[in-house]
């Protein structure tokens, strides 16, 4: 919970409002918890009650934060989240047209984002805001999700494409076959649209099964202090937002992948560009880090490609053993 975090006052009509959900889940109040647990409104310099009941949460008001006393409580709480609840949706939309404090809007809002989500339906008949906006071509949330990564893999095709520019005229041809052999490859792999698809098998997708997908960090660490996360399947809203999230190349794309390649292919004089390498950082997870725009890094990254892996190593001829003649 937010430090500033405390129980909403029970307003005229809060009674009658909780009753009303009640009715819908029959002992249960709006927070999973049985009528005979109620929840109490807490004075601003005495412990807090938090979804209360038995057990409950109380800590000073210096803290800031109540310690737990038993994680049912909290257990509680979340169960709203599991699936949506008419109830429930129906007493957060209640409050949140009622709230004037800004910091409960915000959290009501959140509360009524999170539980109005349809997270298991996955086809247009199934979840029809979803679709909102999206061609009729699309049926389902898969379908447009996986478009929605490949279309992102194709523009790093085309901006390696466009740099044949940066290679000299006698070496562009071969820049051309290495980038039409990176095509091939793509083709073959459905341009790695399976990365934002909740259907695949789990070692080609980001997300679990689903949905849900967690921010991996800026380029520069190994996680996400931050622990943002983003399930697109769920509503509208979400879909729309995960299309602000980046695929981030660890080693930079435009600064330093293609240059590096176009490089290689100009200096050859002989030799095989490994093309798989660079295939891999361009188009591959070897390279790309899924991450929250706020974690997203703009500045240069200072990484180099690994110059033992620009080009195929050359096979080593075998010696021919000496044939021994019988005398």
């Amino acid at each position: 919970f937010p430090q500033s975090w405390s129980p909403p006052e029970r307003t005229p009509g809060w009674a009658s409002q909780a009753g009303a959900v009640r009715g819908a889940r029959g002992s249960e109040d709006v927070c999973g918890v049985p009528e005979t647990q109620d929840v109490q409104a807490a004075g601003p310099a005495q412990p807090e009650e938090v979804w209360g009941g038995r057990q409950e949460l109380r800590g000073s008001a210096a803290e800031g934060v109540p310690p737990l006393t038993d994680v049912s409580d909290i257990s509680h709480f979340l169960s709203v989240f599991q699936k949506p609840h008419a109830g429930v949706i129906q007493a957060a939309r209640q409050l949140l047209s009622d709230e004037r404090a800004p910091l409960r809007q915000k959290l009501l809002a959140d509360l009524l984002g999170t539980v109005s989500e349809n997270i298991a339906a996955e086809t247009r008949a199934e979840d029809p805001p979803w679709f909102e906006g999206l061609e009729a071509r699309f049926r389902s949330k898969s379908a447009y999700l996986r478009y929605s990564c490949e279309s992102r893999i194709r523009s790093y095709l085309r901006e390696v494409t466009s740099c044949a520019s940066l290679v000299s005229v006698a070496a562009r041809e071969e820049y051309l076959q290495v980038v039409g052999a990176m095509c091939q490859e793509l083709q073959a792999a459905r341009y790695n649209g399976s990365y934002f698809d909740r259907g695949a098998k789990a070692g080609r997708r980001l997300c679990t099964p689903e949905g849900w997908f967690s921010c991996q960090g800026p380029f520069d660490t190994d996680d996400c202090a931050s622990r943002h996360s983003i399930n697109p399947y769920g509503n509208r809203e979400s879909r729309i937002l995960f299309s602000t999230w980046n695929l981030d190349h660890i080693i930079e794309k435009k600064r330093t992948v293609v240059p590096t390649l176009a490089a290689a292919v100009g200096d050859a004089e002989g030799r095989v560009v490994d093309w798989k390498y660079f295939y891999s950082l361009l188009f591959t997870l070897d390279n790309l880090k899924l991450v929250h725009v706020a974690c997203h890094k703009k500045t240069t990254h200072r990484l180099r490609c690994d110059p033992s892996r620009i080009y195929r190593a050359q096979a080593v001829p075998r010696r021919k053993r000496p044939i021994c003649r019988r005398r």
